[in-house]
C-alpha cells in the first residue's frame, strides 16, 4: 500500500484537500490531530513533557497548549527536544494504523503533517503532494480560523520553510485558490494514484 504524504504551510488548505480524498474513500492520518491525542492520552509522553516543560504543562490532566507553545516559540532547542519526544509517538501511532487499515486493501492512505519534509518524515512516504496558497489567502484564513493578529501568523509562517524550499521535495504540487478547481485536481491525483501513473 502506497503512502502518500500532505503537508503545506500554514493556512495553505492542507485539511481541505484531505477532506476531498477521504471523499473519495481514502484513508487519512492526521499528524498533529495524532499527537495532540497522544499527549493526552499517552502517560509515558506527558511524564517526558513534564520533565522537560515543568509542571505547569498539564492542567487537570489535559496539555496546556497556550503554556507549551510560549515555552518553545522562540526556543530553538526547547521545540526540537519536544518534537524529539512527540516525533517517535506519533511514528509509532501510524505503524500501528498502518497496519489496521491495510486489511481493508486501499489502493494507498494519506499521511498529512505539517512540518512532513522539516522532519524528514517524507522519507516514509511514496510521493509527497504539497498543498499551495497565495500568502494572503493563507493569512486571511488563519485570521479567521484561529482568531489570531497577522503579526503572530507571520511568525508562526517563519518558522516553517518556504513554499519554494518545499517544491524541490516534493512530487505533485497542488495550488489552492479556488475550491472546485482544487477538488477536480484531487479527483485527477486520485485517478492517477489508482493508474499507478504517480504512486511509481
Amino acid at each position: 500500500m502506497k503512502i502518500i504524504g500532505i503537508t503545506g504551510g500554514i493556512g495553505s488548505g492542507k485539511s481541505t484537500v484531505v477532506n476531498f480524498f477521504r471523499e473519495l474513500g481514502i484513508p487519512a492520518y492526521i499528524a498533529d490531530t495524532r499527537a495532540k491525542e497522544l499527549m493526552r492520552e499517552s502517560e509515558e509522553l506527558k511524564e517526558e513533557i513534564i520533565n522537560l516543560l515543568g509542571n505547569d504543562s498539564y492542567k487537570n490532566d489535559e496539555p496546556d497548549r497556550a503554556y507549551i507553545a510560549e515555552q518553545i516559540f522562540n526556543n530553538r532547542k526547547k521545540l526540537t527536544e519536544l518534537n524529539a519526544i512527540i516525533h517517535p509517538a506519533v511514528h509509532k501511532d501510524l505503524r500501528a494504523w498502518l497496519k489496521k487499515i491495510k486489511q481493508n486493501n486501499p489502493p494507498y492512505c494519506i499521511y498529512e503533517a505539517a512540518i512532513l519534509l522539516e522532519s524528514g518524515s517524507h522519507h516514509i512516504c511514496d510521493k509527497v503532494l504539497l498543498v499551495t496558497s497565495p500568502m494572503e489567502k493563507r493569512i486571511e484564513r488563519v485570521m479567521l480560523r484561529d482568531n489570531t493578529s497577522r503579526n503572530r501568523i507571520k511568525e508562526r509562517m517563519a518558522h516553517q520553510w518556504s513554499d519554494d524550499k518545499k517544491k524541490k521535495l516534493a512530487d505533485i504540487v497542488l495550488d489552492n485558490k479556488d475550491l472546485d478547481i482544487t477538488k477536480r485536481e484531487v479527483e485527477k491525483v486520485h485517478q492517477m494514484l489508482i493508474k499507478d501513473d504517480l504512486a511509481g
